[in-house]
């Protein structure tokens, strides 16, 4: 703790850190290859494909459970906030995820899907976009979930348990459990019904 306290409290000594660390956006071969693996946890019979872009920092946690596949072109970051992803996932070809985000378990997103738990500062027209402070909120996709190809899911929003997100969404609200929602911004389309056990559209 005093280590990481002077560290942050010296700002030549923490540009140091952070370059040993972080090169061109994203870390160095040596903490990918070296480091991030006693911090981050993957589980029994998990797959990451040789050609994802892990960009992980070993402060912040990533973990995958049992039994999930992170497809090939798909980037995860956790330099923002951390990545929590279930058993039983399929996180499909080129998605991007960026923390803080948390998967549950039996959760499938398609190819091209976009989970951002950040959002670029603006407000001050006299400092580049780039140069102000991001906002981060949690992005939570529960259990049993279907997120279509080319869907986007800003920072904040909960998917409720074995909901359906249609290809091509932007979900900027909650989806309720048992709910599928389309468009841009997304809307309901059909809920499930328990008194007649059927999905049902809305009138």
């Amino acid at each position: 703790m005093e280590l990481s306290n002077s560290i942050k409290s010296n700002p030549k000594l923490k540009a140091l850190v952070m370059w040993m660390i972080i090169g061109e956006g994203k870390p160095r071969w040596w903490v990918v290859n070296m480091l991030n693996k006693f911090f981050h946890n993957k589980g029994y019979k998990s797959v990451i494909r040789k050609h994802a872009r892990m960009d992980l920092i070993p402060w912040r946690m990533f973990s995958v459970g049992a039994n999930t596949i992170i497809e090939d072109f798909s980037c995860i970051n956790n330099q923002v906030g951390e990545v929590l992803i279930g058993s039983n996932c399929t996180i499909g070809l080129s998605n991007i995820i960026i923390g803080p985000v948390k998967i549950g378990n039996n959760v499938i997103t398609a190819q091209h899907v976009c989970l951002s738990g950040l959002n670029h500062g603006y407000e001050d027209i006299l400092v580049p976009i780039r140069d102000q402070a991001c906002s981060k909120e949690l992005i939570t996709l529960e259990d049993d979930c279907w997120i279509g190809a080319n869907s986007v899911i800003v920072l904040g929003v909960t998917i409720g348990k074995h909901a359906i997100v249609a290809a091509g969404s932007v979900v900027t609200k909650d989806v309720a459990p048992f709910t599928i929602v389309a468009g841009s911004p997304a809307k309901i389309i059909k809920q499930y019904n328990t008194s007649t056990q059927k999905w049902e559209k809305l009138s």
